[in-house]
């Protein structure tokens, strides 16, 4: 299959931030996605081995881990992706290494894609502030805590930033977050405070 000149990622190397906790489908379904582009992508996570991916409140299948974050800095990765699950990022942002890996995302202007609870560890990367987005539910108010504007939608991109809100968005998503990551955006200056 031919891949649209706006959506070809060849070349661009992903990293998928997750431990232990992440909702399967919402790191399988876009992996497959940027993949079928052309991206190369890495699973990123805080230790070496496997994690594992959960169905809800299943535990689902395990998946090799591809660079630690002891082993890694941003400027080999060309965007981020954060999957959600409730343990996942609940975890990941009270890692000051996972939390650092975000800020070196939004802090050198790189896209960055987040479904779910995913935007919890954005939270903890100070890099909601001012930004419309989306989320599951039940982060309206801390997202809104943090600076945000909170919309109800299937997806949202602002500025470098794509967000939806619960696996039923995920082809919107992939969509989105493959045209932002083949854009070749530049972010907006932003008022400092």
């Amino acid at each position: 299959m031919a891949t649209n000149a706006g959506t070809n990622l060849a070349g661009k190397l992903i990293a998928i931030l997750v431990t232990d906790g992440f909702e399967q489908i919402e790191l399988t379904d876009p992996k497959e996605a940027l993949e079928h582009a052309g991206a190369i992508t890495h699973i990123v996570a805080p230790d070496s081995g496997k994690v594992q991916g959960w169905n809800h409140d299943d535990k689902a299948d395990k998946f090799t881990v591809d660079v630690t974050l002891d082993e890694t800095k941003d400027h080999s990765y060309d965007a981020l992706v954060l999957p959600g699950g409730v343990r996942n990022p609940d975890v990941l942002r009270t890692i000051p290494a996972a939390v650092e890996f975000i800020k070196s995302f939004s802090g050198n202007g790189k896209p960055i894609a987040a479904i779910c609870h995913g935007p919890w560890t954005l939270i903890e990367a100070d890099a909601v502030r001012g930004r419309t987005m989306t989320s599951w539910p039940s982060l309206k108010t801390d997202l809104r805590n943090a600076g945000a504007r909170w919309v109800d939608e299937e997806v949202v991109v602002d500025d470098g930033l794509v967000t939806s809100r619960k696996p039923d968005d995920l082809p919107e998503f992939n969509r989105k977050m493959i045209e932002l990551f083949a854009s070749g955006w530049q972010p907006k200056a932003r008022a400092a405070g």
